[in-house]
This record gives C-alpha cells, structure tokens and sequence, in this order.
C-alpha cells in the first residue's frame, strides 16, 4: 500500500497519547488475550493483506499503460514492494495461527468492488487512482495503528511505508498537466471520485465487521469513541486536500 512522501501526508503521524494506555501499551501476547481484540487484529491484518496482493496485481497491470521503459521499470519495483509487504503480513497472519486466505476472504468482495467501480482509462488515472486511494487507505491504517498493541502497530506501520509511488505520481501528473492544461480538469473529477468511492468502501466493511467497528469505537482499542471516528475522517479528508494540491488539482 502507497503512501504519499510529501509532507503533506499529514495523518502519518496520528494524534496519540504522550504515555500509551491500555491496548496500545501492551504486547501482543498480553492483548490478544482478549478474543474480541484479536478477531479485530486479524479482521484488520487480513484486510491489509489482500489490499496489499491487491495493490501489487494493480501495479504490475498499470505498468502495461507506462509510457515509456523506464516508467515500466519504476511500477515493477513498486508492485515488487507491495508483494513483498503481502507476504510480510501473511506471515504474521500465519505466525499468530491464523490461515492467511481465511483472514483475507471477508474483505475480497470490497476491494474488488472497489477496484472494478474504479478502473483508470489511462496511465494518468492509474497514478492519481494509485495516489489518492492508496494514501486514503494508508491514512486510515495509520490512525487505527496508534491504538493497537505494541507487536501489531510496528507491522502495520512497517508495511504503510512509501514505496515511493507518491513522488513518481506527483512528478509525472504535474509534468502532464504543465503539457496540457486541460489534463487537470478531467483527473480532478477523476480523484474525487475515487474519495468518495474509497470512503464508502471502508465504511462498509468497518460496519459489516463487528470487531473492527467495536476496535473503532472504543470497545476494545484504547482511546477511541465516535467523537473521535470524526475527528479521524476528517483528517484523512484534510490529508487528501492537500495532496490534491500537491498534484496539482483543485479537491
């Protein structure tokens, strides 16, 4: 999963406690004594996971769309990153006792769905669909991270790492909408879409998993209520203004 490397990535450093409390000061051998707080570590690895098989599937089929061999190159190596990530957390999946595929079957639908509703046309929507989505996901991680258990946070985070599409994406939209004024209007729209579509799909599958949306609103992962599921939304919102920016579009 991509993650933009500007600094206007602002949710990648959530809001957390100076001292960590509760779940989110404990391991995983202590937390996970509690089996509703585990089912919502494994709904939540095994949602990451398939994103992350996703995320290398959709790389490898935006590198046909490259315009040039260099460009070809610079996706492998990203797809190559995010498989890389997928085998990391199907490992841990398996580590814990969990069978990986199992894990990731509740979220196939979702992802897919959201995947086919979202098909780029050209080389430039698959970047900003690349950059925008992925980021949002890489948001939402990120904010959920800071209340799980010491062992689970430090995968979560590792995997989130930008494997650089952020900048790639950036530099070559900006380089196409210098070429052509007009590109900016059409992926603008494009991106909004893409918002409005990744928020719902995240939704969804938070409201049809009863761990994960007890983990959002406070029952088992420490610090969070509804208040706070706002305040998270509306950050990750404030996360993608400004990267919209950053491409050079209007939000």
């Amino acid at each position: 999963m991509t993650s933009s490397d500007s600094p206007a990535n602002t949710a990648e450093t959530p809001e957390t406690p100076a001292e960590r409390t509760g779940v989110a000061a404990m391991d995983w051998a202590a937390a996970s004594a509690d089996p509703q707080y585990r089912a919502a570590v494994v709904d939540l690895l095994g949602a990451l996971a398939y994103g992350e098989l996703a995320a290398f599937e959709r790389l490898a089929e935006d590198a046909k769309l490259a315009p040039t061999m260099a460009d070809k190159a610079e996706l492998a190596k990203m797809a190559s990153a995010e498989f890389h990530h997928f085998e990391r957390l199907r490992d841990r999946l398996a580590e814990i006792g969990e069978e990986p595929t199992q894990a990731m079957e509740p979220f196939v639908a979702a992802y897919d769905g959201f995947h086919k509703q979202t098909a780029p046309s050209d080389w430039l929507e698959g970047l900003v669909k690349a950059y925008v989505g992925d980021s949002i996901a890489s948001d939402f991680y990120r904010e959920v991270a800071a209340r799980l258990d010491s062992d689970t946070r430090a995968l979560v985070l590792a995997v989130l790492d930008d494997t650089g599409h952020g900048g790639f994406a950036v530099e070559k939209v900006r380089a196409a909408i210098e070429a052509d004024p007009r590109v900016g209007g059409r992926l603008a729209l494009w991106a909004r879409r893409l918002m409005g579509e990744a928020l719902s799909q995240s939704q969804r599958v938070v409201a049809d998993r009863d761990a994960l949306s007890t983990m959002l609103v406070g029952g088992v992962a420490d610090g969070f209520d509804l208040a706070e599921v706002g305040r998270m939304f509306s950050r990750i919102t404030e996360a993608h203004t400004k990267r919209m920016a950053a491409l050079g579009l209007a939000a």
